[in-house]
């Protein structure tokens, strides 16, 4: 069936240092429902990676009704002195994705937040972790989940904590303020997770750790696994999982969290 018609267009948005970045942006034709909206950041373990690398996902998303966008945000040694500085970004990017979405008449509470390995790291926090430069948070309805990495940080030894300190450009003893399994707590919004069970960034293990937390502090938290996949295997050009991948996140978005599709991928779902 060929892909409904959709529209594109850019926009930018302003970084906490004044920096204009992107915001590329996918919707309905025109004079078609809207009735969700997703915003996602990409991966590059914060130090590469570009919007245009989750057009082809936003793309489908709003073939499905789903008003979509790709973030960009500074990187490490691109403007971004530290990690800090990339989940400012991400804040940014996200309030100004509800601004527009607002303008369009979507109901705020059916927009998500979410992106691919560091990208939906930096989304995590964004959502999971308290600001305190600002007053609030900018909060979303659902998380989506692509392969995502910092999950649980603690179960590393002190050398590779040292290590990572010093890549993402933060004091000695902070990293345990990015390992996401140490801010879950009731009230997290509905996460779905799609990971490979052979990634090799994070391992399947600990994301269930990480979903088994979340459900144990009483959220709704789905982990839908692909067999033998690894890293990055949502891509198009990666396999054939980039429609189940598309098909699995349409849905919860447009259902608010509330369902899991049904999706056959020979892995498991809960």
């Amino acid at each position: 069936m060929a892909m409904a018609a959709v529209r594109e267009s850019s926009t930018r948005y302003r970084a906490a240092d004044g920096t204009e970045l992107p915001l590329l942006l996918f919707e309905p034709a025109e004079g078609a429902h809207v009735s969700a909206g997703v915003v996602l950041f990409h991966g590059g373990a914060l130090h590469k990676g570009s919007p245009d690398s989750l057009a082809a996902h936003c793309r489908e998303l709003a073939s499905r009704g789903i008003f979509a966008a790709s973030a960009g945000y500074r990187l490490l040694g691109q403007g971004a002195a530290s990690i800090d500085d990339c989940v400012a970004d991400v804040r940014r990017a996200t309030a100004e994705f509800q601004r527009l979405a607002a303008l369009r008449g979507i109901d705020p509470n059916r927009l998500a937040a979410g992106g691919s390995s560091a990208g939906a790291h930096l989304a995590l926090v964004a959502a999971m972790v308290a600001d305190t430069s600002a007053a609030s948070i900018p909060a979303v309805a659902t998380l989506v989940a692509l392969n995502p990495a910092g999950l649980d940080l603690r179960s590393l030894d002190a050398s590779v904590h040292a290590r990572l300190e010093r890549q993402i450009g933060i004091a000695t003893g902070r990293l345990a303020e990015y390992s996401m399994i140490e801010h879950v707590r009731l009230g997290t919004p509905p996460l779905l997770i799609q990971h490979g069970t052979a990634d090799e960034v994070e391992s399947i293990e600990t994301v269930r750790r990480f979903r088994d937390a979340l459900v144990r502090a009483g959220n709704v938290c789905k982990l839908l696994e692909y067999p033998d996949a690894k890293h990055a295997f949502h891509y198009p050009e990666s396999g054939a999982h980039f429609p189940t991948v598309i098909e699995a996140t349409a849905n919860f978005v447009l259902t608010a969290g509330k369902l899991l599709p049904r999706v056959k991928t020979g892995g498991a779902t809960r």
